[in-house]
């Protein structure tokens, strides 16, 4: 399987991800209006009963086709490239095609966004719809002229019969085809990528003259019919319970209509993001409940996590790397002996904090709670999850709940913990009416699910020729009651595993009372910086160019035997050959072996990260402003996902933006604890990337013959490294701890 070739046709195979089987199968009947209207159903489920809520397509007498996307949109496109997946097949011109969002309902499989699993999941699943519409079709006007399916053709939104020249539109012949019979999915062809009209082409978002025009599209912007505004106060010490509130006081404050405690259902509700104790105010207007917020005075519980600083993790940290690790994750021959023969030695501690996702859009949800059911309209990542978690809380069925997926601002894994959905449905429960729920930047910055910090402690020994031949990482990470807290995971084939014959993870766990999950691309937004920074000191420290060390570690071309599937999920197998193709493609592009040659005060740095199914190298040129700050002056990104682009518009936002988000991590962002609680407050404390510290980011795509694979996460994590490589290669200085400290490259630290 080479990585330079392109594939000419996709397998008639699932891509990995979701197989839709041979139970699962069509249902077709009729649109208002007389159009068709496709569906997927599933044998054994239940459905809704609106029928336009379960389609996929609906075809109307005039032509215009309406696509269903039904994945939420988290920024990432899906609400785009689902439907252009279903359109292209089916035949259509885009300009003709009308995208719905779908709401959270059974007859839809896998309905979240996350993993950047949107295109693998369902790549062919959506084309497989549409082929068997205009399959449908094609049947439809076959009959019409009584001649052979096989001489007709389809494409434009138009049927031709080839030898007569004859013509009929989809809008047409729309009612007959509902009529027949759907065809089995796994038996309909798909188009060759020559045939492909509307995928690969450059596609703008179907939102996008909405969010100009400032439209309502997103969660934040939902209004209902005799909607009050609520707030919520939670303690800021994660686990704390409301002692007393001076609630008859708020309510008595103008445009309050109620203001009440909520109490917390699950003990472990803190760490798993669930319902929490605090005080509900129920107002007529946002602002004044937010104000009336602000004179609260509530005694909280006494927590033992009160004492909980970034500080004494630091203190706790340096004091059990001195010891063995409590916990062994691999072991591999035999590092002591090799580190005792190595020629030359390396130590380096590398450490990263906690992160919040600061989503532009703060959480928000808006619910109407009524007897035995709820109708919710949440910006979520995974609406099921919200309706199980509100279900459970409330005692609700949660068959009886409707939840309307709205677009978010933002998302990065925040928005899959529906911590804001059960608090807005509780306090509707409890004020009786329906109520918009909506944090302000504070909350949203202190009552996160955080990207969870570390610290690394390696040791490495290189043989006469530079290459390593021991390598041992104790790793301290955090953990609550002995369980290792989300996302802080060190996988035990993570790299250099497998490829260095002395290896030893080991793992200690510091407790930890705060919730920690997901954010974009989880674990590898952190391991990369500290891994491949790591192996750029071990090249340096073996007088090696950091490409060759990382071509050489990978080895010629070959191809891993692919994991055992996850929920039903086949994982594409490792090839080095793929990592070798982008190494190579961004040392070309950056003009790498150049590097040398570059103005004093200016370095190049590279790094390589597989995450996600996506193979991606990059470069950065980068070295200090006259003020003594970083100044990154390019990236270059090569990224291998597989053979098709479905929308590069989409492909190339989702690449440049995940770089920059990298960019930002490693240049501001941090979360700090003291006293049991989060120090920062909003943007002037935790910092974003600016504009003007944005530079051009250069994304080239390299097509291989395998599946196409997701883009949202893949790119983020080697820029902090490769951003810290190139600021040793600028000042000498080794930048191992984040986010960087600009005094420390000035003063001349290491």
């Amino acid at each position: 399987m080479s990585a330079r070739h392109v594939a000419g046709t996709p397998s008639g195979t699932d891509a990995p991800g979701l197989r839709i089987s041979r139970r699962t199968f069509l249902a077709t009947g009729l649109a208002a209006g007389g159009g068709l209207l496709l569906t997927l159903k599933f044998a054994g489920r239940t459905f809704a009963d609106d029928a336009g809520v379960a389609a996929y397509i609906s075809i109307a007498p005039d032509g215009i086709v309406t696509i269903v996307a039904k994945n939420p949109e988290i920024g990432q496109g899906m609400k785009t490239t689902l439907p252009m997946l279903i359109a292209d097949e089916l035949g259509v011109e885009w300009k003709n095609v009308r995208v719905r969002q779908a709401m959270l309902d059974p007859i839809y499989p896998g309905q979240f966004a996350g993993g950047s699993l949107g295109t693998p999941l369902n790549w062919i699943p959506m084309q497989r719809v549409g082929a068997a519409g205009r399959q449908l079709l094609l049947a439809a006007a076959a009959h019409t002229w009584g001649v052979p399916v096989s001489q007709c053709e389809a494409s434009a939104g138009v049927v031709r019969h080839r030898s007569s020249g004859r013509t009929l539109t989809y809008g047409a012949l729309a009612g007959k085809a509902a009529a027949l019979p759907a065809p089995d999915l796994d038996s309909v062809t798909l188009k060759r990528p020559s045939e492909y009209t509307i995928i690969g082409k450059f596609t703008g978002g179907v939102d996008s003259p909405a969010i100009l025009e400032g439209a309502a599209v997103f969660g934040i912007d939902v209004t209902v019919a005799e909607m009050s505004y609520a707030v919520y106060e939670k303690s800021p010490v994660f686990g704390g319970r409301v002692v007393r509130a001076n609630i008859e006081e708020i309510k008595k404050l103008p445009g309050i209509r109620d203001a009440f405690i909520v109490r917390g259902i699950d003990a472990e509700a803190p760490i798993k993001m669930g319902l929490v104790d605090g005080v509900a105010i129920v107002a007529d207007k946002w602002w004044d409940a937010d104000q009336a917020r602000r004179k609260l005075r509530i005694d909280w519980s006494h927590q033992a996590v009160s004492d909980q600083s970034t500080q004494a993790f630091e203190r706790r940290a340096a004091q059990l790397a001195q010891s063995a690790p409590r916990s062994i994750i691999r072991r591999d021959g035999d590092v002591d002996a090799a580190l005792a023969r190595a020629p030359k030695v390396l130590e380096a501690s590398y450490a990263y904090p906690f992160l919040a996702h600061a989503t532009l859009e703060p959480q928000n949800c808006t619910a109407h709670v009524t007897d035995g059911g709820a109708e919710i309209w949440a910006p979520t990542q995974d609406p099921r999850a919200g309706a199980t978690l509100v279900a459970r809380t409330l005692g609700i069925d949660a068959g009886k709940i409707r939840v309307h997926m709205m677009r978010a601002g933002g998302a990065f894994g925040r928005r899959a913990y529906n911590d804001y959905m059960v608090e807005a449905a509780m306090i509707s429960k409890r004020a009786g009416r329906a109520i918009k729920l909506l944090w302000d930047r504070t909350q949203d910055i202190q009552h996160d699910a955080y990207r969870p910090g570390g610290f690394h402690y390696f040791k490495a020994g290189l043989d006469a020729a530079g290459r390593p031949v021991a390598f041992r990482d104790h790793f301290v990470t955090f953990g609550h009651d002995g369980r290792l807290a989300a996302t802080a995971e060190l996988p035990r084939d993570h790299f250099p595993a497998g490829y260095i014959p002395n290896l030893e993870y080991g793992q200690t766990l510091i407790e930890l009372n705060a919730p920690t999950g997901w954010m974009r691309n989880p674990g590898g937004n952190a391991l990369a910086f500290a891994f491949e920074s790591f192996l750029d000191e071990l090249a340096h420290a073996g007088g090696r160019d950091p490409l060759a060390l990382r071509l050489d570690l990978y080895g010629p071309p070959r191809v891993f035997a692919p994991p055992p599937a996850r929920r039903g999920m086949k994982i594409p197998p490792f090839d080095t050959g793929r990592v070798r193709g982008v190494l190579e493609l961004v040392a070309q592009k950056s003009d790498w072996h150049r590097r040398t040659a570059l103005p004093a005060g200016t370095g190049m740095g590279l790094a390589f990260y597989y995450s996600h199914f996506g193979y991606v190298a990059e470069v950065v040129k980068a070295g200090l402003s006259r003020e003594g700050t970083p100044k990154v002056h390019k990236i270059w990104a090569a990224v291998d996902i597989g053979r098709q682009i479905i929308n590069p518009a989409g492909a190339y936002n989702q690449a440049q933006g995940a770089i920059l988000d990298g960019l930002g991590q490693a240049l501001h962002m941090a979360v700090t604890f003291e006293n049991g609680r989060v120090v920062q407050r909003n943007f002037d404390t935790y910092h974003l990337l600016r504009i003007n510290e944005s530079p051009p980011v250069e994304v080239h795509f390299l097509r291989s013959d395998n599946d196409p694979t997701g883009l949202g996460e893949p790119p983020l994590p080697p820029v902090l490294p490769a951003l810290c490589n190139a600021l040793f290669a600028a000042t000498g200085k080794r930048i191992r701890t984040l986010p960087i400290d600009a005094r420390m490259l000035r003063a001349g630290e290491t």
